[in-house]
């Protein structure tokens, strides 16, 4: 009886051994590897398993040791605190705060570019909070910003690492998803710009609102002005014109450049183009403001060096690290790579790399990568019993009779990873949850996407959505993560100013909770967008070469008609039985033989000719 029990509800047992086992202090990542272990050890005892259940445990672990994309993680974690910990955001809060600080919203619609920025480079949501909390908190309470635009605006912005490459959750999402990384980053650009828009669109309509709430820069703070008190934004707007044109420029002629030095014969992807576009308008920028300064010719603002000097350094970094990957030169792991390299230079170049920071920022990449890899070990024990014990088809089975088939999947789901979010880190989601939906989602989701997609992408899109989603849960008051980080670092108590004098009050946490529910709103948005219109994720993956089959068999029978009607002599019109010998043309060497695969591949060319 109690075996038989045992065995027709062995998975709930498992997830309410993980509960008790989570409940009592353990670490998530031992108490996911106690849970699989001994509900593994419950089910050789009961006649479940073989006793040779674990025998291919060690290489699923070693497997995970070997695994080279996760080595991305320790690169991109030490490549965004090296560029945090060697003052760029201060920099570039400030520098980025004087260009659009003359107008109301200004220094809101700073923090949200300078934490899309730093989303870009840190890739770790609790670093981009704290560091946008400790530098642009106390400037834009000292300029009488409502307090609930201020947190809200900030915890916001910071919670964009979760969603715009090259993030860290994006490329767990693509290990445990299956699917490649520059695949998954390519399917978020788009959909993180976009939500970077909406932040900015929903600042512009506050500050048409309510203006008193988000008050411009007083004249007095705007200190990279010219001798005869011009602003120098005319100079920037010039040279952004200028780049913008040579970015558009080169858009139009990236394919002819790049195709023949890369070997490939289709189209490149929007996005490629996009990030290379970007990357050469940079570094023009860049080069024009040094010819400048070593040159002494004064056409150049000092806003607009100081804009130039400070900001497109980290945005080439990025763009190189993210246009190699695109270009498919290197691998999300040799990306992060150079990413760091990259830091470490410029953290160098701006006489800030020291032995402490370098040993500090090696300190927290070592404990952020031991995390990780702890749960995934952890996850993969659990997994292990859980996959033995046909868990896969058992969650299978629960979403089979919900109504609303696929949709109504994907809203459960993102439901339940909404709710996980505000409890559990993004690692432990994707370690212990996602695995489990993967197999469902792949099997009845690509029902949702347009027609004519490749199925493929159904896991690339549905990690998107996720990712989009645990961004919002790290938001959503009491427990989102963000909100958190922010109390951590925002003041508890009442402060003097150190520039007006004036006596600031603390900040409440209501007003922190309060300032996050605009934005919460703004990100359901965007993932009813992408659930809605897949293609803003599929849209920007390269697709595979598709043959048609018929097609790519008529052309090679008659590429072989017309071979044997070239051919002389009789005997070329008989065919040449296995193993007989060559008909006296072949031999001959009169005529060549024609390749039986050139007919598919003019067949491949033809089709991709057509393609828009």
């Amino acid at each position: 009886m109690e075996t038989s029990f045992i065995a027709q509800n062995f998975v709930p047992l498992m997830f309410a051994a993980l509960f008790v086992f989570l409940l009592s202090g353990i670490p998530v990542a031992f108490g996911l590897a106690a849970t699989g272990l001994f509900m593994g050890f419950v089910g050789m005892e009961a006649g479940l398993f073989g006793a040779n259940l674990f025998q291919a445990l060690p290489l699923r672990v070693f497997g995970i040791m070997q695994n080279d994309t996760l080595l991305a993680i320790p690169f991109f974690t030490l490549m965004g605190i090296i560029l945090e910990r060697s003052g760029m955001a201060e920099d570039l809060l400030e520098t980025v705060g004087q260009v659009f600080g003359p107008v109301r919203g200004g220094l809101a619609i700073a923090v949200i570019l300078v934490g899309a920025l730093l989303a870009a480079t840190t890739g770790v949501v609790a670093a981009a909070v704290i560091s946008m909390g400790l530098i642009s908190l106390p400037i834009m309470l000292r300029y009488g910003y409502n307090r609930t635009i201020a947190t809200g605006t900030i915890t916001a912005s910071g919670t964009l690492a979760q969603a715009i490459p090259p993030s860290l959750v994006l490329i767990v999402l693509a290990d445990q998803l299956g699917r490649s990384v520059g695949d998954m980053y390519a399917g978020a650009l788009i959909p993180g710009l976009m939500l970077v828009g909406l932040y900015l669109a929903f600042v512009v309509v506050v500050a048409l609102i309510k203006p008193k709430w988000v008050p411009a820069l007083p004249v007095e703070a705007r200190i990279y002005r010219e001798p005869n008190g011009a602003s120098g934004h005319r100079s920037l707007l010039i040279l952004f014109l200028v780049c913008g044109v040579a970015g558009y420029a080169w858009s139009k002629v990236h394919q002819s450049v790049i195709n023949p030095l890369v070997g490939r014969q289709l189209p490149a992807p929007g996005d490629e183009i996009f990030i290379m576009s970007m990357t050469v308008a940079s570094v023009l920028a860049l080069a024009l403001a040094l010819l400048n300064k070593f040159l002494k010719i004064g056409l150049l603002s000092r806003l607009t060096e100081q804009v130039t000097f400070v900001l497109i350094p980290p945005l080439v970094l990025i763009f190189l690290v993210l246009g190699t990957i695109f270009l498919g030169i290197a691998t999300p792991t040799e990306g992060g790579a150079m990413g760091a390299l990259g830091a470490l230079i410029m953290a160098g170049g701006r006489g800030k790399l020291n032995k402490s920071l370098l040993i500090q920022a090696l300190d927290n990449t070592a404990k952020l990568s031991c995390f990780v890899l702890f749960i995934l070990v952890g996850s993969t024990v659990f997994s292990f019993t859980f996959n033995a014990a046909d868990g896969h088809i058992w969650v299978e089975h629960l979403f089979d009779n919900m109504p609303g088939g696929a949709m109504g999947f994907l809203i459960v789901v993102n439901i339940l990873v909404f709710i996980l979010g505000c409890f559990i880190d993004f690692f432990e989601i994707a370690f212990i949850v996602i695995p489990m939906l993967a197999p469902v989602a792949e099997k009845i989701l690509p029902e949702l996407l347009p027609a004519g997609t490749p199925p493929e992408m159904t896991l690339i899109w549905f990690g998107v959505i996720i990712a989009m989603n645990l961004q919002t849960s790290f938001l959503t008051p009491p427990f989102g993560f963000a909100l958190f980080y922010l109390r951590s670092v925002a003041a508890k108590q009442a402060y003097n100013d150190h520039v007006t004098g004036e006596r600031i009050p603390a900040v409440e946490t209501s007003q922190i909770y309060k300032g996050s529910i605009a934005f919460i709103c703004v990100q359901l948005v965007m993932v009813t967008a992408l659930i809605v219109f897949p293609q803003l994720v599929t849209g920007g993956i390269e697709k595979a070469v598709e043959i048609d089959a018929d097609k790519a068999l008529q052309s090679m029978t008659e590429s072989s008609n017309a071979a044997r009607d070239g051919s002389s002599g009789a005997a070329s019109a008989v065919p040449a039985m296995p193993g007989a010998p060559a008909a006296s043309g072949a031999a001959g060497g009169g005529e060549a033989k024609e390749d039986p695969m050139k007919g598919l591949l003019e067949s491949m060319k033809a089709d991709e000719g057509k393609k828009p």
